[in-house]
């Protein structure tokens, strides 16, 4: 296989705040090759932005390496560093935020064009800038290059962010949320032309996300990492995952899953956990950090020694005691029984 365009290793990442050192990134480690749909998702507080920060150069890690083609961007000098960063550019989240008020889409598309030096003059970056807002389905573009971002909605500023991402026609766009603060018609037309770009430019893209059912649509021929307070727990192609979770966790984020269909809604798992809170990042609890939400959990076991991700086979990566014992024993991963606490607390509610 040929080498990643990008590889993370071993990233971790801990902050020091006033209640002790916490580890928002724990050992996290996948590759990203040219034309790959990697999707990050996981709960607030799970460590997913804080991975991609650190792979776009943003934010050191504390451990481990980040790889672009080879070379570890944080051992780079001034101007490979620059190199790098135009290659990898960034989609945040709020595109209130990210654009500047006082500027024009005009200018804001333009400004980087000219800085870098990839136009000659004003007139054929004007001429780019419309290219890129017809690229981005802002047509026609003479109706919005002289607008300011407060006179557009929120689906049209982002679709500004990501022109302006592709100014300088980078290799690889991480988005961060890059479609949360829409509505959902908005967020199918975004999707779709962060698609069009992988699909007819090769464009890399990282996705952050806490919704599974933004994954199932735009990051169905890519690959999931599913993160839980900093640590990868299942990781796999989208299909699989989604349709065959195995991580305990997983399978509750995909039982969340709205469903068109109210016979499909019935028919679906329902996954009770045995707690909806999420555990404070400064009193961490021992062994799999799960454990306390997890109804399979096992005494002595779970609560003890934290879980490595196993390849379990298909391109499939879990980190579950339970799960890798139960595939190891010939079951399918899934044929899990609860607890008896569990078993209890059901038999309570009924």
């Amino acid at each position: 296989m040929n080498e990643p365009l990008m590889s993370l290793q071993n990233l971790t990442r801990t902050f020091d705040t006033r209640g002790g050192r916490i580890v928002a990134v724990d050992n996290v480690s996948f590759d990203l090759h040219k034309g790959d749909i990697l999707c990050l998702v996981g709960e607030s507080g799970s460590g997913k932005t804080t991975v991609a920060r650190m792979a776009g150069g943003m934010l050191k890690p504390s451990l481990g390496k980040v790889l672009f083609e080879g070379r570890d961007i944080n051992a780079m000098g001034k101007d490979d560093f620059k190199s790098y960063r135009q290659a990898v550019q960034i989609i945040h989240q709020d595109p209130y935020a990210s654009l500047n008020p006082v500027q024009t889409i005009g200018e804001i598309i333009r400004a980087p064009l000219l800085h870098h030096k990839l136009v000659k003059g004003r007139r054929e970056a004007t001429q780019r800038v419309a290219e890129l807002l017809e690229l981005v389905d802002l047509s026609p573009a003479e109706n919005y290059i002289g607008k300011y971002p407060h006179q557009l909605s929120g689906g049209q500023r982002q679709r500004v962010s990501i022109a302006r991402a592709m100014t300088l026609n980078p290799r690889m766009i991480i988005a961060d949320e890059a479609v949360s603060m829409v509505d959902v018609s908005t967020r199918v037309s975004l999707l779709n032309t962060m698609l069009k770009l992988s699909n007819e430019l090769g464009v890399t893209f990282m996705f952050i996300t806490h919704d599974l059912s933004v994954v199932k649509y735009f990051g169905w021929e890519g690959r999931v990492g599913v993160m839980y307070v900093g640590k990868l727990v299942e990781r796999g192609r989208t299909p699989n995952l989604i349709g065959r979770s195995l991580h305990p966790y997983t399978r509750a984020l995909a039982a969340a899953i709205p469903e068109a269909d109210p016979d499909l809604t019935r028919s679906k798992e329902k996954l009770q956990l045995r707690s909806l809170d999420i555990p404070n990042l400064n009193a961490l609890p021992s062994g799999c950090v799960f454990h306390p939400r997890c109804p399979y959990w096992v005494e002595g076991l779970c609560d003890v020694k934290s879980p490595p991700l196993v390849d379990v086979g298909n391109g499939r990566e879990v980190a579950c005691h339970v799960v890798v014992r139960n595939i190891q024993e010939g079951g399918n991963g899934r044929d899990l029984a609860p607890t008896s606490e569990e078993l209890r607390t059901s038999s309570a509610a009924d």
